[in-house]
């Protein structure tokens, strides 16, 4: 699992990578919008999708290997539910930049790459649900190959965007969500597909309605607690902004938190 979540932060690193060739203005901007969407949605949905690891796990310890199924249809009603809200939230991200006292340029930057990120929120959520459901099964070679796939579709995609298009900067945040509707893609047709889910998932029921405040009860806690270790260190990357020069301070910084966190 180690594997796939480098290949997941590789995807959003190499799109960075990419907008902060166009100039500083650009790489600042990314930085920050990547710490900004970090901290409001990626830590959210991947504490929302911890659920299912209890769950789920306990449901196949029981091998009440339907309930797996159920319960990965109720946290994905779940994680859409928020990501509507996360994403008005993103949507209206240079005014709540500009309060936190962001350079307003950089404010800019960062809401326009956080726009074209919010189709792939929604992938995210998906994804991070789907992958806990099938590790809970020790199922851990596919996700691994779905998500080197989708990266390796990622590197080309981003870079003729970004250089070969009239998008630009536009073309980063934007295909990180098309990579990540790629990665969801290719595990939701291992999941329908595959012999191993055959007693796990049965399809769509009505009975995963059910199911949504049990999981929330777990749910939640492990969103907030997810929520707290994220900004124990992208709180620095604000705090860049603030300082003189924040066109070179913000990207060093978050540079360095990506180093320290792999």
């Amino acid at each position: 699992m180690i594997l796939v979540s480098v290949f997941y932060y590789s995807i959003r690193l190499f799109s960075v990578m990419l907008a902060g060739h166009l100039g500083e203005l650009e790489l600042a901007g990314a930085t920050l919008a990547n710490s900004w969407t970090s901290v409001t949605g990626i830590a959210f949905l991947a504490g929302l999708s911890g659920a299912l690891e209890t769950l789920c796990g306990q449901a196949f310890g029981a091998k009440l290997y339907r309930t797996l199924g159920i319960h990965l249809q109720a946290s994905c009603i779940i994680s859409s539910i928020f990501s509507i809200f996360i994403s008005i939230l993103w949507y209206f991200t240079e005014p709540v930049l500009i309060f936190l006292h962001q350079e307003p340029d950089i404010s800019r930057y960062a809401a326009l790459y956080t726009k074209f990120l919010i189709p792939g929120i929604f992938a995210y959520g998906f994804f991070k649900n789907i992958l806990s459901f099938l590790q809970t099964q020790t199922i851990l070679l596919p996700p691994m190959i779905f998500s080197a796939i989708p990266f390796a579709i990622h590197v080309g995609v981003a870079y003729c965007l970004v250089h070969k298009t009239a998008l630009g900067f536009e073309g980063a945040p934007l295909a990180a969500s098309l990579s990540m509707w790629v990665c969801v893609l290719l595990l939701a047709l291992y999941l329908v597909f595959s012999k191993r889910c055959e007693s796990s998932w049965e399809g769509f029921t009505m009975e995963s309605f059910g199911y949504i405040a049990v999981n929330l009860k777990l749910a939640l806690p492990s969103a907030a607690m997810k929520c707290l270790e994220y900004c124990a260190f992208e709180i620095l990357v604000f705090l860049a902004g603030l300082m003189k020069d924040a066109e070179i301070t913000t990207p060093l910084i978050s540079m360095w938190y990506v180093n320290a966190s792999s």
